[in-house]
């Protein structure tokens, strides 16, 4: 039996085993069979406070996993499969195990929406990338391709733009019908930024690097390639929520709750990308994952 089992490893559930362990209460961790969340895919961290000097994500991640281990955090590398979140307490099955807790953090962040091309998976961290807020300063005075249609791909071309030589926006469609109006103005009162429409990767070429890509018409299907510095991929995020049953959600699969931490279910908390669309930045996540072992301790003192 479990005080709390934490479903996720990136820093929201990291930072939620660092509390709870430090709170004398037995925690277990269903890291998945790919622990680290998203900062396992970028390269050089800029942006978390205490590094002056930037930390690469993997090597990040591996400092908040030993520290909460040497708290006494016990991590499984399994996949979380199922849960019965009827009552506590709560019944957790994973890598064909279960698990029992009497309180359970949902932490499992979200997965990154790939253009599936011949090219791309071997140049993530090399030219591919997803987050212009973390990588954009890398892409100084080049030349970049947003990839989508939506107010995502418009924040993040606006951000590359105050680093960027030229943004290129490249859109399958021939207008934007995603993306708010006010989002499509800016866009287009931005002279670093241009628009390709009726236009799809169909290949990223280069050595060790984004070099170039190959273009298709949507229209005419003709093929053109394009020398290119480095592409971000701004499809859309999806939360990784479909297996948690009788864990109310939103429309996108976002789980819902109150107070940015309590779910619909007592006793099941929720930390990090899988609930917050808006601010999907590590520091926020850790912030949030602070925030439910906080809650966690305070739910489980109040059934003693």
């Amino acid at each position: 039996m479990y005080d709390v089992i934490i479903i996720g490893s990136g820093p929201a559930g990291l930072t939620a085993a660092i509390y709870t362990t430090r709170d004398r209460l037995k925690t277990l961790i269903i890291a998945g069979t790919q622990w680290g969340g998203q900062l396992q895919l970028t390269t050089l961290v800029e942006n978390f406070p205490g590094f002056p000097d930037g930390v690469q994500g993997p090597d990040l991640m591996s400092a908040m996993r030993k520290q909460a281990e040497g708290f006494g955090a016990e991590i499984i590398g399994a996949d979380f499969s199922s849960g019965n979140f009827s009552k506590s307490p709560f019944k957790i099955t994973a890598g064909g195990k279960e698990y029992v807790g009497r309180s359970v953090i949902i932490s499992t962040g979200t997965n990154n929406q790939w253009l599936g091309v011949p090219g791309e998976k071997e140049k993530i961290g090399h030219g591919v990338a997803v987050c212009a807020p973390c990588d954009a300063p890398f892409f100084k005075n080049k030349n970049v391709i947003v990839v989508g249609g939506g107010n995502a791909a418009m924040e993040e071309a606006l951000v590359l733009a105050n680093f960027a030589k030229e943004v290129n926006i490249v859109y399958r469609q021939e207008a934007f019908k995603r993306a708010s109006q006010m989002m499509v103005e800016k866009i287009k009162n931005n002279p670093k930024i241009k628009t390709i429409y009726n236009a799809e990767i169909v290949e990223i070429l280069g050595e060790n690097k984004v070099e170039k890509v190959k273009l298709k018409d949507t229209k005419t299907n003709k093929i053109s390639e394009m020398p290119i510095d480095g592409i971000f991929v701004a499809i859309r995020r999806a939360p990784n929520s479909k297996e948690f049953e009788g864990i109310e959600k939103d429309e996108e699969g976002y789980i819902k709750a109150n107070g940015f931490i309590k779910t619909n279910v007592e006793g099941v908390f929720v930390a990090g990308d899988v609930n917050n669309r808006s601010y999907q930045q590590a520091i926020v996540a850790a912030g949030f994952g602070a925030m439910a072992a906080l809650e966690v301790r305070r739910w489980l003192e109040s059934l003693e």
